[in-house]
């Protein structure tokens, strides 16, 4: 199989636009109206759109198969992810969890970003969810660019489908050369300290690091927009950790549900719950000097703001919601 071509992410590549043929209209020819009472053209065959879609696929196949296809320098393929891997997770987004998206319109329409959310769930499914809000909902259709941990890119196959969706490691370099380059970065600073956190303690911030997304968004000069999940925390209510047996695993933690592990592979299905993100309105960070981003308490300061964001947000969208289920 040949290898794709790998492109750099922050190359400003012009698509290369295929020119229309035209049929010329001779002069001598004028061109004749068709007369007020004529018949309306017939309407495509319901065929026409499956034949269209089969050629489709199959000239996407091909491009597979002859790595006639684009990556960037971090893996991400983006018509990998459009037509299939969206694919994938927009019934589960639609369907299963019936995603609610508010204040959309704080994304903004281009450059870079940097999202920071809270995480739950026990599996990192809000940023599978989060994803898909942001491309199907910004009038933009912009690609999320998630940050993960490095367990993400230790395991088989996750590692690459990671890769091709778009996401990297959570590190600083990563997610300033993305947010220089003009990218919308995702971030979770609450880590496994949050999406293992016990079901008691479901819709409470954990500690957001020390910072250092504010650091990185202070060098790049780019917004920060806070994002508020909730749902999430129902999906898997977690109700005890296997300490033991996570450590034999080399895994953060091993939930205990009241599905998993009693109900083997069924328990690992996640309740359909009802879940709504909303973005709130960004923080500017381009007003800042250049040394602001070695500031310990202004990052302090503004992590705290941004957490605080969150929180209060969580806590409104808890009040509003009718119910974990609908």
């Amino acid at each position: 199989m040949a290898d794709a071509k790998v492109i750099p992410f922050d190359e400003d590549r012009p698509r290369r636009r295929i020119p229309r043929r035209v049929r010329a209209v001779p002069a001598a020819e004028p061109v004749v109206e068709p007369p007020a009472d004529a018949e309306p053209a017939p309407a495509a065959a319901p065929g026409d759109s499956w034949d269209r879609r089969i050629a489709g696929g199959l000239a996407f196949l091909r491009r597979r198969v002859t790595g006639d296809y684009e990556v960037d320098d971090f893996g991400y393929d983006k018509e990998l992810t459009d037509q299939v891997l969206m694919s994938l997770m927009r019934p589960l987004y639609d369907k299963y969890f019936r995603v609610e998206v508010k204040g959309i319109e704080n994304i903004p329409a281009e450059g870079g970003a940097l999202i920071v959310a809270n995480h739950s769930g026990t599996l990192p499914l809000d940023g599978l969810m989060l994803q898909v809000a942001v491309h199907d909902h910004h009038p933009a259709e912009r690609h999320l660019r998630l940050l993960a941990a490095d367990l993400v890119f230790m395991l088989p196959v996750v590692n690459e489908l990671a890769r091709k969706a778009g996401h990297t490691l959570a590190c600083a370099e990563d997610a300033q050369r993305l947010l220089e380059a003009g990218e919308l970065v995702g971030v979770m600073p609450e880590g496994f300290k949050g999406i293992g956190k016990p079901f008691g303690d479901r819709y409470k911030l954990q500690r957001f690091g020390r910072g250092g997304f504010v650091s990185t968004a202070l060098r790049a000069g780019t917004p920060i927009v806070p994002c508020s999940i909730v749902g999430a925390e129902e999906i898997y209510p977690m109700v005890g950790n296997a300490k033991t047996l996570a450590r034999l695993l080399g895994v953060p933690y091993f939930p205990i549900t009241p599905t998993f592990p009693w109900l083997g592979p069924l328990g690992a299905v996640p309740l359909p719950t009802k879940w709504t993100i909303q973005f709130g309105e960004p923080i500017p960070t381009d007003g800042y000097a250049a040394e602001a981003a070695e500031d310990p308490m202004l990052m302090f300061n503004l992590t705290d703001q941004v957490r605080e964001q969150i929180q209060h947000t969580l806590y409104k969208l808890l009040v509003q919601r009718r119910s974990v289920f609908f």
